[in-house]
């Protein structure tokens, strides 16, 4: 049986796309010839792949086991040919990120111009995504994810700041007309203004100080999904609505401008910075392996440069 190897990239795109137009789009070709290839191929093997309605398009269980066995060997196809890379005189290809959103905002603006700048065959693409998730059956070459949410199987390299932390803030309004929380303690009986992840879970305000630690239930008139509608939380505490608990580095821009002012400040949780994973293959694709060395190389320099602390 002879299949071809578009056919069969075709209908991993797909199963991962989750539909012909969005898999056409990222393969930068007509939805027609795609779903043509689909066709091309249920024809060869005599079995339907795909489970079609007006509305949407779902892998049948002979598809589910497919792309199963499909995806390693398609990414396994790609790195053997991406080994020719090693002769060109600058690496070339496609890289593919799965990122958090906290991530996309706050680390990499600053490496993706820099390193995009310095490998201008490169192309990157981005993903943003809270939820873990297996990057090769997502079709991405690494992701970064937080320490406590990464896979003993992967590489871990970091990326971006060693340190972060969460802040606590309000706007000027709220806490004239509220009061200013002394205590994690306080928040109890303030309105506070919280996440929740796609799986349903709110996670706790963490705070430690001098040794104690306390997590808080947030409660108030307002929650959102982590991760795309964030903004909307910031934009309600500085409209005086309540309290929010985030990234600080999210939420700086507002404290330079004095839209939100710093709360429970000596109680902020620092914790460890975020990390790139991928497999650990023998034989990386170029792109990533540029990347990696480039914010491997980025670390360096940071580690190197002089602490404006100690001036």
């Amino acid at each position: 049986m002879k299949l071809e190897l578009d056919d069969l990239s075709a209908f991993v795109a797909v199963a991962q796309a989750g539909g012909f137009r969005d898999a056409a789009r990222v393969a930068g070709v007509s939805a027609s010839s795609m779903s043509e290839a689909i066709r091309r191929l249920e024809g060869r093997l005599g079995v339907r792949l795909f489970n079609r309605t007006t509305r949407s398009v779902a892998v049948t269980e002979a598809g589910a086991r497919l792309v199963e066995r499909l995806v390693p060997l398609m990414g396994e196809i790609a790195a053997t040919l991406d080994m020719v890379n090693a002769f060109r005189d600058r690496p070339s290809g496609t890289l593919r990120l799965n990122v958090p959103a906290s991530v996309a905002r706050l680390v990499l603006p600053a490496i993706v111009t820099p390193f995009l700048k310095a490998y201008p065959d490169i192309r990157m693409e981005v993903v943003v995504e809270e939820s873990f998730v297996d990057i090769l059956a997502a079709g991405c070459d690494a992701g970064v994810r937080y320490d406590e949410r990464l896979e003993q199987d992967m590489i871990a390299v970091p990326i971006g700041p060693r340190m972060q932390r969460f802040a606590t803030a309000a706007s000027p309004a709220y806490l004239v007309a509220h009061g200013t929380p002394v205590h994690p303690r306080d928040l109890l009986t303030h309105a506070c203004l919280s996440g929740r992840f796609a799986s349903g879970v709110t996670p706790a305000w963490e705070f430690a100080r001098g040794g104690e630690a306390l997590r808080i239930d947030p409660v108030g008139p307002l929650v959102v999904r982590l991760g795309g509608a964030v903004d909307l939380a910031v934009d309600a505490a500085i409209g005086g609505l309540g309290i929010v608990h985030l990234f600080e580095g999210w939420l700086q821009p507002h404290f330079d401008s004095g839209a939100l002012v710093p709360v429970l400040q000596d109680w902020w949780e620092e914790f460890s910075g975020p990390f790139l994973y991928y497999p650990g293959r023998r034989h990386l694709p170029a792109p990533l392996r540029a990347f990696v060395d480039f914010i491997k190389g980025e670390d360096r320099a940071v580690a190197r440069a002089p602490d404006s602390r100690q001036r």
